[in-house]
């Protein structure tokens, strides 16, 4: 039997490797659909407003953070508009996120105008740690109709404030036509189940099946803590890469196995890049953000930072062929403890209309390099001025930093990591807080007493809340 040529055997490998993905992804590819990429506040939310404003029969919305400003009282205007008109509209906010930003007048309001909110997650006596998991997810999905997955939050930050000569942050979303608009909906449907009464099954059958709209196949993926399925996804991608893979992350604290997929890849002669924010606006962090650099940069991997407020987009962009849009970052909190919802698109011109906008991108940034004495460097680049709005930002740099600095003492502690010298640093600054809090809870053992007293309690109340829950369970199941 004679050997099958290299064009004979690709469409076999192809089939292999979407079965693969499909596999680790756990999401079917789905033909037929048509899929616009929008960029920024200034192409999503225009187009996400006419969309609701043209709902027949119901609104989907599911988003992390919706603030109360000027923005938000917009989405909020129109939403309670279509309610009033007889749509059926649901929305889920994640309570953590929203904390701060919307005030229960607000919610009160939608509530009254016929809108169903819910909150994801908020603080509950049987479960004193389950505010460490978020609804990160960013979706709209009209009447089975159209779909949108975005990186972009509801927010004044992402139009910014042009009177005070202030950039808006950079994002990019994706609006979906066709039957994968299905699995957008059946994923916030899932969410609503676990929050309550589920959505009616007249209601689900009202609504049909979405008709082929385009030829474009799109993988809808989303995922809920511990299952991992974007960290499969991207390390496979990495694997797969055969020669471009560039990635933008808003929050990239990468783990020490997907940085090493990503340094197999450049070693490989991948062309790999990772445009990421800069960090200075907050400098205590800055060594922190920069400790996953250099063994990328050694690798032929080249990093840039993004020279505006704040680069928030969650891309990947690989061969031309594939590209992921959504709301996971390349971090562990990301992967592994949020629900996330992202869109895979394989399709040739919307690729390179990615790859397009990507190097658009890198015009406004700065490459990290290292100098002639192998330090992470900046060429000329200055500190950026504060900007209004980023305490929630600052607050997801200062996770990511954290993961680092865990993972660098980790590794000094167990020695089964080989520590780069520029961890030094961090190995430093660990070890000097360590000491400091010694410090602090031998002269006054409160501060650390108080707290742990407080969290053992809540952690016992909840214990015996959940016991009593299900001993009456086991009394009426008698």
């Amino acid at each position: 039997m004679e050997p099958r040529s290299d064009s004979q055997t690709l469409p076999v490998r192809i089939t292999l490797a979407d079965r693969a993905l499909s596999r680790v992804a756990g999401a079917p590819l789905i033909d037929g659909n048509c899929v616009r990429l929008l960029k920024d506040a200034q192409q999503n939310y225009p187009a996400w407003l006419d969309a609701i404003r043209a709902a027949k029969h119901h609104v989907y919305f599911e988003t992390f953070i919706f603030h109360e400003d000027e923005v938000g009282e917009r989405f909020a205007d129109t939403l309670m508009s279509k309610a009033r008109e007889g749509v059926s509209v649901r929305m889920i906010y994640d309570w953590l996120g929203c904390l701060g930003n919307t005030s229960w007048g607000l919610w009160r309001r939608m509530r009254k105008a016929g809108i169903e909110v819910r909150a994801y997650n908020p603080p509950r006596l049987d479960s004193p740690l389950a505010w460490l998991s978020r609804d990160h997810r960013k979706m709209f999905a009209i009447d089975n109709e159209v779909g949108f997955v975005a990186g972009l939050c509801v927010g004044q930050m992402w139009v910014g404030e042009p009177e005070r000569d202030i950039a808006p942050w950079r994002d990019t979303g994706v609006e979906l036509r066709g039957p994968a608009v299905a699995e957008i909906e059946s994923a916030f449907r899932q969410m609503w189940g676990t929050l309550g009464t589920p959505i009616p099954h007249e209601e689900l059958i009202e609504s049909g099946v979405p008709a082929s709209a385009g030829s474009m196949k799109v993988r809808i993926v989303p995922t809920l803590p511990a299952t991992a399925g974007m960290i499969r996804t991207d390390q496979f991608i990495a694997a797969l890469a055969r020669s471009r893979l560039w990635l933008a992350d808003a929050y990239y604290a990468g783990t020490t196995s997907y940085m090493q997929a990503l340094r197999a890849a450049a070693l490989d002669d991948v062309d790999v890049r990772l445009l990421v924010p800069n960090s200075t606006d907050l400098p205590l962090l800055r060594p922190l953000s920069r400790t996953g650099y250099r063994p990328l940069l050694e690798a032929g991997v080249r990093v840039f930072e993004w020279n505006g407020p704040m680069m928030h987009a969650k891309t990947a962009v690989a061969d031309g062929l594939w590209a992921r849009v959504g709301s996971t970052n390349l971090n562990l909190a990301s992967w592994f403890g949020n629900c996330e919802l992202d869109a895979l698109i394989e399709d040739e011109s919307f690729a390179r209309e990615m790859e397009t906008m990507y190097l658009d991108d890198l015009n406004n940034s700065t490459e990290v390099v290292l100098d002639a004495r192998h330090r992470v460097h900046l060429p000329g680049i200055s500190r950026l001025p504060r900007q209004r709005g980023k305490q929630r930002g600052r607050a997801r740099r200062a996770a990511a930093g954290a993961v680092r600095l865990s993972s660098t003492i980790g590794a000094a502690l167990t020695s089964r990591r080989v520590l780069e010298p520029v961890e030094a640093r961090v190995t430093t600054l660990g070890g000097f807080l360590l000491l400091v809090l010694v410090v602090l809870c031998s002269l006054f053992p409160k501060v650390l007493l108080y707290p742990l007293l407080t969290l053992l309690a809540w952690i016992g109340l909840g214990l015996l809340y959940r016991g009593y829950i299900l001993y009456r369970q086991k009394k009426r199941d008698r």
